[in-house]
């Protein structure tokens, strides 16, 4: 069932985790050695002094400025936003370790005091840790696609179309989003891609005085990790990779594996939910399974009534178990969320959508994430096959799917960006950086979101990697409960110890 006409639904984020020695010598980087102006037209932005201020115990913040177009470094410039953590403001004098939290669209400068946080005293003794939000992010100069109550129809359009009627609402206002961006954000929309913010990375470690960038880049923080050792091989010092992209793989490619992954990743919930005394949905995983899918078809035939005014509709049932299966804390959430839709209140699976989409009342959200997801990510895939691409392949996926719904779901997703306005001008391809700097890859067994393979594909195109696998559930492994893998992490950050060979938690 799908809301009337007055945006659509959300394609999965990849938000996130939920619960969000002086310099080594020059693998970590050091000041940087006066070097000739170079005839590109960027020694400005890169001398560029970075105006810190204080802003929280610890927390420095500054603003930087970089080309909108790096065609025309003269031309109008935007607005990049920093935010360090340590014990003064970034001066050089110390490593800097940037960081990513993924989406495309998540706050890095919101994400990094939250990982600070997790890394242990002698890896922030090492570092000033830095967060940056890529452009078209958040407190930088960000994109906009959809208006408030625009987002809010998005969301609440049927994800799992199954008529012609539902198939064209939900096309119609999927290829509006692209047309918002050009509407809202002329400029912006059509420089947001990838690509670009690589070569914006360089320009901050450069502001930051590092010779080399070290970068910590979780689930789509993995993608821009791989393109910067791709475009800047020798300007790397220390890299980790947890959650990776495989940057060979198209739109599709992606979504279909994140498509088994989602599957993979509810079997286990519905597994771990029938063991336990208490689960009310089924005594057995098919049941259980069963279930969900019996209260889907409910939900699509007929919305479910919520205490928050607006009733539950299918897709935002659809956005709650997608999210859900990010971290296993969320798990107990969704068993008591999916209890109570059975006994037909909706609420529990509406608040648990809402954090997905960082909804944070009646039309309004706490960030840009939903338009930034769609701009970044539109643009740097080829476009995805048109209408009857899509519904091929969301027939094919859900056959073999436990709950076909969520399936067919992660094949419509790709609608927005079947008429975007533009493409990155290279297509996805494996990695042949020359890099000899040593990368740390973690991928977590079943994790939906990025699946193993990925990591052991991006493992294979670069050969001074190490792969570390954690045999556990969610979405990115580091600072979600294995000790292990923290270990071997922190020891990379602090030292540059790598483990031997290929190592599993």
């Amino acid at each position: 069932m799908t809301e009337p006409d007055g945006g659509a639904r959300h394609a999965v984020v990849l938000p996130w985790s939920m619960r969000w020695l002086v310099a080594v010598g020059l693998v970590l980087g050091a000041v940087l050695t006066p070097a000739p102006a170079r005839a590109d037209g960027l020694d400005t932005y890169r001398t560029q002094q970075a105006p810190w201020r204080a802003c929280g115990q610890g927390n420095w913040c500054a603003e930087i400025s970089v080309p909108l177009d790096y065609a025309d470094p003269g031309g109008a410039r935007i607005t990049l936003a920093l935010r360090a953590v340590g014990p003064t403001a970034p001066d050089g004098s110390r490593p800097a370790l940037l960081v990513n939290p993924g989406g495309p669209g998540s706050s890095a400068t919101e994400f990094v005091s939250y990982l600070a946080g997790q890394l242990p005293r002698e890896v922030r003794a090492v570092y000033d840790i830095v967060g940056f939000d890529p452009r078209g992010v958040e407190d930088s100069t960000a994109v906009t696609c959809l208006t408030g109550p625009e987002t809010t129809r998005w969301l609440r359009t049927d994800s799992s179309p199954d008529t012609a009627a539902e198939v064209s609402t939900l096309m119609r206002r999927a290829a509006a989003i692209g047309r918002g961006c050009l509407r809202l954000s002329p400029e912006v929309a059509r420089h947001v891609g990838s690509e670009t913010t690589v070569q914006d990375m360089d320009i901050v470690r450069s502001v930051l005085d590092q010779e080399l960038l070290n970068w910590f880049g979780f689930s789509y923080g993995t993608a821009l990790g791989a393109a910067y050792l791709e475009k800047f091989p020798s300007r790397v010092g220390r890299m980790v990779l947890d959650g990776a992209v495989d940057p060979s793989l198209d739109a599709m490619q992606l979504s279909r594996g994140q498509s088994t992954g989602f599957q993979t990743a509810l079997t286990r919930f519905a597994r771990n939910c029938s063991r336990a005394r208490t689960c009310g949905l089924g005594s057995s995983t098919r049941e259980v399974l069963t279930t969900i899918n019996t209260l889907l078809a409910r939900i699509d035939r007929s919305p479910l009534r919520t205490d928050r005014g607006a009733p539950l509709v299918q897709a935002e049932a659809i956005l709650a178990l997608f999210f859900s299966m990010y971290s296993t804390d969320l798990w107990p959430l969704l068993e008591d969320a999916l209890e109570s839709a059975r006994r037909g209140d909706g609420t529990g699976l509406l608040e648990l959508s809402a954090l997905a989409s960082d909804r944070v009342g009646p039309n309004s959200y706490g960030s840009n994430i939903n338009s930034a997801f769609y701009a970044i990510g539109c643009w740097d895939s080829p476009a995805p096959p048109g209408r009857i691409g899509l519904a091929d392949a969301a027939r094919r996926w859900a056959r073999d799917a436990v709950i076909p719904d969520l399936a067919r779901a992660m094949s419509w997703g790709n609608a927005p960006c079947t008429t975007w306005f533009g493409h990155a001008p290279d297509p996805p391809r494996l990695v042949t950086s020359t890099t000899e700097a040593t990368v740390l890859i973690v991928g977590t067994r079943y994790d939906p979101a990025t699946p193993h393979a990925w990591a052991q594909s991006l493992h294979a195109q670069l050969p001074t990697s190490r792969l570390v696998t954690y045999e556990g559930d969610g979405h990115t492994a580091y600072g979600e409960g294995s000790a292990c893998v923290n270990r071997i992490v922190d020891a990379y950050l602090a030292s540059g110890a790598l483990p031997e060979a290929d190592s599993r938690c």
